[in-house]
């Protein structure tokens, strides 16, 4: 179990990321709203040293559409590795959908009591 955390109301959940030689462990908002596996910034991407790749039409939340840069990179939770594809953008840190199917979680998350767990 993968337990996460609130921040001002936005619930947080610890991932570890990798590429090459460089590991970060970030907290990324989870976003049931995001359809793709993982987005970070472009200075994480750089501290990273991610790769561009791509590009990817993706739908924002407003209804338009925007081309978006993406990389591939790795995540780790709970000992479990899974190659992930990353969008880089200005918004905040994100991990979606797509990401906790590939790991294979339920995510509850309890904004009454502000805690957010990912169970298999």
């Amino acid at each position: 179990m993968i337990s996460g955390t609130f921040v001002q109301n936005i619930p947080l959940i610890p991932v570890k990321i990798a590429w090459d030689i460089s590991v970060q462990n970030i907290h990324l908002v989870l976003d049931t709203g995001f359809t793709g596996d993982l987005q970070v910034t472009p200075k994480i991407a750089q501290q990273l040293g991610i790769k561009i790749v791509g590009a990817t039409p993706i739908q924002l939340a407003s209804g338009s559409i925007a081309n978006t840069s993406f990389a591939i990179a790795y995540a780790s939770m709970e000992g479990k590795t899974e190659l992930v594809q990353v969008l880089i953008s200005k918004g905040m840190p994100l991990a979606g959908i797509s990401f906790l199917t590939k790991f294979g979680y339920k995510a509850i998350v309890d904004c009454k009591l502000k805690t957010v767990e990912l169970n298999h």
